[in-house]
């Protein structure tokens, strides 16, 4: 059986005890801390700006996981790659030409990925799965925390599992928004890799044990 990854999601946490909640993700048994980077453009909110992301990344110990909700993204791969960007994901509908910026990802050393939409079907991604390192199927819709989970979310996974298979491709499935305990284990068993929760996390009442129940629900 396949490692599964639980990625708590920085955007849920306390700003103003930012590195409090970055060494709490540290130490516990989380296994990546997603990132996500928003433009007030491509999605309405707008969340950090690059010195914020390079003050996560200096105190991070984890797998540093940044998701672009952004337009243009072509334009910061550098960027990122130098504020120390494990894995870098930019949104299929932001993209004009999809494989040169998965491929100018990895010209950078960082893992490339990409994220679809609710709206936006898996079979698009079949002419660049074996390009790809992981796909984000986004679970909300794009731009806020909070949302609730989209019950579509585990067709689209085992979709993309089957497109994953039969091209004989690498790629890990993740799963963005509305994750909890109540329906981590289904996702996994519908065939994701990677979970990102953020509020479920951040505000329970005990965040790292939260983290624990969620990994032994999914390992």
């Amino acid at each position: 059986m396949t490692p599964k990854y639980l990625a708590p999601s920085i955007l849920a946490a306390d700003f103003a005890n930012l590195e409090r909640d970055i060494k709490m993700v540290n130490a516990s048994d989380a296994d990546w801390l997603h990132v996500d980077v928003m433009d007030g453009v491509f999605v309405p909110n707008i969340s950090f700006g690059m010195p914020v992301v390079q003050a996560i990344t200096q105190h991070a110990k984890k797998v540093i996981d940044v998701h672009l909700m952004i337009v243009d993204p072509d334009r910061y791969i550098k960027t990122f790659a130098a504020l120390g960007s494990t894995n870098l994901t930019v949104h299929y509908e932001a993209c004009t030409h999809l494989h040169r910026t998965l491929q100018a990802i990895k010209a950078e050393g960082m893992k490339a990925g990409v994220a679809l939409n609710p709206h936006t079907p898996v079979h698009l991604l079949k002419d660049v799965i074996t390009d790809i390192d992981q796909v984000i199927i986004m679970s909300v819709n794009p731009g806020f925390g909070g949302q609730s989970f989209i019950e579509n979310t585990y067709r689209k996974v085992r979709e993309l599992k089957e497109i994953i298979l039969t091209h004989n491709a690498n790629t890990l499935i993740e799963i963005d928004g509305g994750v909890t305990d109540h329906n981590a284990k289904q996702l996994i068993e519908s065939g994701a890799d990677v979970l990102v929760a953020g509020s479920f996390i951040f505000k329970a009442e005990n965040p790292t044990e939260t983290i624990k129940t969620i990994k032994e629900l999914i390992s």
